[in-house]
């Protein structure tokens, strides 16, 4: 496994770049729209006319298959800017590389899975919905028969174990712990600070969570809207929350940290206890707990808290929401 990427644009894939606005729109949303497609549905061209109606800034088409893509579709939209990657990624390094193609304080994920209305979101709405600078907000999403499908997720405790509890009932400003499916509006300068996604993390879950998770502990925070609601055309991903590598590294990062003196800091004394959570090999276990005791130790006065506290303060100003 790859060690703990330090920075955001730390990881660089071969891409084709192609179209975009040459300048932008004053007029234009301070938002703009990173759009993941994963098949080369003829329902794609619709959603692009929805977008461009939105006034967004920029409008980045992420194609998770080049096959999909055809220079066709470019030249029919050249305000859309389309990233092309040349190998196999995930979803959260596309993000991160989308990322870097935008200039907006906002950035709302959408996939082309998702029925994506036109004018859904008026320059009205993107001024309320970011008027406080959360670093991310969390839209109602529905199922393809439209029942509200889990959103609002927190944090608790069962015994010695971490456990997160799901609901669909969505509260205007409640706190979650992270969005569903990737989905949702992020604070492009905090998503940068953060490191963005994991890209060594190639399970869709864990990637999601630990981003979510260190930015939660590192004192940013992620709520729900209703203003915002979006629906599957199909049936909506189902996590895959299988303990695998990709457990271990997120565990590693965001469990295991404890704070002392104003400081995240990762025990010696720790390691018995990730190896018990271990299936890899006490010589595989020692690597990438040594990893993650750097990655710590230089990230260390950007903890803001640990695990404990976080579940244990999780309820407070929140019970009026």
């Amino acid at each position: 496994m790859n060690g703990i990427p330090l920075t955001f644009s730390e990881h660089q894939i071969n891409r084709t770049i192609l179209g975009g606005p040459k300048v932008t729109d004053p007029s234009a949303l301070n938002i703009s729209v990173i759009l993941l497609n994963s098949s080369g549905s003829h329902f794609k061209l619709h959603v692009f006319e929805n977008l461009l109606k939105c006034g967004f800034q920029t409008i980045v088409s992420v194609e998770h298959d080049s096959s999909n893509f055809t220079d066709d579709v470019s030249k029919r939209f050249p305000m859309i800017k389309f990233l092309v990657p040349l190998e196999k990624t995930s979803d959260g390094d596309l993000i991160n590389l989308a990322m870097s193609e935008v200039q907006s304080d906002y950035v709302l994920v959408i996939r082309d899975s998702l029925n994506i209305p036109a004018n859904f979101i008026p320059p009205h709405l993107a001024e309320r919905l970011t008027a406080d600078s959360p670093y991310c907000i969390v839209p109602r999403l529905l199922d393809k028969d439209h029942f509200a499908l889990p959103c609002a997720f927190s944090p608790s405790a069962e015994k010695t174990h971490f456990v997160i509890d799901s609901s669909s009932e969505i509260a205007n400003g409640k706190k979650t712990l992270f969005p569903f499916d990737y989905v949702a509006l992020y604070n492009r300068k905090k998503f940068i600070e953060l490191g963005g996604f994991d890209w060594t993390i190639a399970s869709p879950y864990w990637q999601n969570l630990d981003l979510a998770l260190r930015s939660w502990l590192w004192g940013e925070q992620t709520i729900l809207t209703s203003h915002l609601q979006f629906s599957y055309i199909e049936e909506p991903p189902v996590n895959d929350t299988t303990y695998n590598l990709d457990y271990l590294r997120y565990y590693l990062k965001n469990e295991l940290p404890k704070i002392k003196m104003e400081q995240g800091y990762l025990k010696k004394t720790s390691f018995m206890a990730f190896l018990g959570h271990s299936s890899c090999g006490i010589m595989e276990a020692r690597r990438q707990f040594n990893a993650a005791r750097v990655w710590v130790e230089k990230n260390k006065f950007r903890f803001k808290m640990d695990l404990q506290t976080l579940v244990q303060n999780w309820s407070l100003n929140d019970e009026d929401k």
